[in-house]
């Protein structure tokens, strides 16, 4: 009913006051109607003197008298620091409390000058580096124009895996400058390693409560409110509730005499209403080898049988190793604790060494760690060791202009000889090999921002991606077909032979003839005495790569992190340097200013 029908009603209010109270509802959301509404019930009821509230019912204490608000900001590279932040946002209005959501590349760094509340969730990305919608805030409260910050209360939670020697860094470096500033901590900030759900989960609750502590005057009248009954909307299908899938294709791609197995996988999505974009990743829960599981037991001396608790429920060890735990990838922490549980003294030694403790947990799967010193384990001991199962994001193959309501990955399957027996990747197996056609899967579309084709379809592209690292530019030429994109296209791919690893080489081939791509560079590094990889055909062809470059040209790098990404971007380097006649500084910051303005985006693992 509008309010001006309340006025043929008898209604206690003049119709000047109906006329101000619609002006003003004007101006609201569906979730700020509904808030007032709650706000001006509780007013009513505390005018009735004596009367209680009725037996039974929800209510949340609201400040009459707010004060301020609190600011989420996210830097956010594949999304996951964006969900943590959204949570946050969801939880705080819950709670009754004012608060503002941005990205990182959406705030203005100055205007945390008029902030008393601010909460920074961030992600870190390669080297210690800030993520990309995060560069210039980052830069900002480095520099001389940043504001001091005396009245600003913060709190920082980072995003990171442990495995990588800048642990969480951006949101360290967010820490240390906003106390440079003079800005105070509400709380420490807490690092996160990959199974950071329920620690961040915690760690919010807790930093709620700090801001409703300090956010609302100690004075202020508080009017109890009635919790709202309406049934909450359907929630979508995300990395909490995935949606069951079935596999539709798990194809090998790669030659017989290939050393490597990869695989064309295809997931049908019919039913579920998931969209993706070029660019995106699909997360895939998976479950382990049961016989991995199996043997991993039998190491520590323990049944099948025994049982541990995991979230509240009593389950068998063995199915919590299969559903609920990482037992493949080891990592530092578990290194660690296991040197102090089985007294190894190599383990120790590593323990010292960090940079090689890293190396040997990247390189080692949790069965060898546990192998380095037979140990005797109770069940509670065992999964302490481990970390909870968390899914694997893929970089999608396919676009939706393209395949309609199903989803394509590349998928390399992890796999090499450990003496005598085979070790395998946990979700990579499970795809390859242990999953069947018709069976179902979990998924979820990871959407990643930072990893887009241009608005503009008349830009040219240049997409360099190696191995398993071809699969968003199957997407994004894919796309740009489907959209009859005028912008130019040129891929570099590379691996190790031509005749036994070129990937979907029957459809590159198509798209080179039908002129969807206008160049193709390829290098396979073991077709000759000398290694040739995608940087050093970047390097001959440095004059075009530049011109590109000059015509507005986005550059996407998509695999490997650890050596592929930082040669290619050293070869960029050289080529500003010496087609564009730079210095290496203002080639650093050329590159730099390419990302600040999404034109040099990396998708890399």
């Amino acid at each position: 009913m509008l309010l001006k029908e309340l006025s043929a009603l008898a209604s206690p209010l003049n119709d000047q006051k109906l006329d101000q109270l619609q002006q003003a509802a004007s101006e609201l959301s569906p979730q700020q109607l509904a808030w007032i509404s709650g706000y001006f019930w509780g007013l009513s009821q505390t005018a009735v003197a004596g009367e209680a509230q009725p037996a039974g019912l929800p209510v949340a204490a609201v400040a009459s008298q707010p004060a301020g608000k609190l600011t989420i900001i996210y830097a956010s590279q594949t999304g996951n620091a964006k969900g943590v932040a959204q949570a946050l946002k969801d939880e705080a209005d819950a709670a009754g409390i004012a608060a503002e959501l941005f990205s990182a590349g959406d705030y203005k760094g100055k205007n945390l000058a008029k902030e008393t509340h601010v909460i920074i969730v961030a992600s870190t990305h390669g080297e210690g580096e800030a993520p990309d919608d995060a560069i210039e805030l980052h830069e900002f409260l480095q520099s001389k124009k940043a504001p001091k910050l005396p009245n600003l209360e913060y709190a920082v939670i980072g995003l990171g895996d442990s495995s990588y020697e800048f642990f969480c860094q951006t949101a360290k470096d967010f820490d240390t400058y906003l106390a440079k500033l003079g800005a105070k901590p509400m709380l420490d900030r807490l690092d996160c390693d990959v199974d950071y759900d329920a620690p961040a989960a915690t760690w919010r609750a807790q930093a709620l409560e700090k801001v409703q502590a300090t956010l609302v005057k100690a004075d202020a009248q508080v009017v109890q409110l009635p919790v709202g009954q309406a049934a909450a909307a359907p929630s979508a299908f995300n990395k909490q509730n995935p949606f069951e899938a079935s596999l539709l294709v798990s194809q090998k791609i790669t030659g017989r005499n290939s050393g490597k197995d990869v695989r064309h996988v295809e997931i049908d999505l019919e039913g579920s209403g998931l969209t993706y974009q070029p660019g995106d990743a699909l997360g895939v829960w998976y479950s382990n080898d049961a016989e991995l599981a199996a043997a991993i037991i039998a190491k520590v001396g323990l049944n099948e049988d025994d049982t541990v608790e995991v979230d509240g429920q009593s389950v068998s060890l063995i199915q919590a190793l299969i559903n609920d735990y990482e037992i493949t990838a080891a990592n530092p922490q578990l290194v660690t604790r296991y040197a102090e549980l089985s007294g190894s003294k190599k383990l120790a030694k590593l323990v010292e060494d960090k940079d090689k403790l890293r190396e040997y947990a990247a390189n080692t799967q949790v069965i060898d760690v546990l192998g380095e010193k037979k140990t005797v384990l109770d069940a509670a001991q065992l999964v302490g060791l481990l970390r909870r199962l968390t899914p694997r994001l893929y970089s999608i193959a396919s676009s939706q202009e393209e395949v309609g309501e199903e989803v394509h990955l590349t998928v390399g399957l992890v796999e090499y000889a450990k003496g005598e027996e085979t070790r395998q990747g946990g979700a990579s197996s499970y795809l390859a090999q242990r999953l069947e056609e018709g069976d179902s899967v979990k998924v979820f579309v990871e959407t990643n921002n930072h990893f887009k084709l241009p608005a503009d379809d008349n830009t040219p592209v240049i997409m360099i991606g190696p191995g398993t690292g071809i699969a968003p530019f199957r997407a994004f030429v894919q796309e740009r077909d489907n959209r009859d994109a005028a912008g130019k296209n040129w891929l570099f791919f590379g691996d190790r032979t031509f005749t036994e690893d070129f990937l979907y080489q029957v459809e590159w081939q198509k798209y080179l003839k039908s002129g969807i791509v206008n160049r193709l560079d390829v290098a396979f590094s073991r077709d000759q005495v000398e290694k040739v990889y995608v940087q050093h055909r970047l390097l001959e062809h440095g004059a075009e790569v530049w011109q590109w470059l000059q015509d507005g040209a986005h550059v996407y790098v998509c695999g490997d992190a650890n050596r592929m990404a930082k040669d290619v971007h050293d070869a960029l380097l050289t080529i500003a340097e010496q087609q564009g006649q730079q210095t290496r500084e203002q080639a650093e910051q050329y590159l730099n200013d390419l990302r600040k303005s999404k034109r040099y985006q990396k998708d890399v693992y």
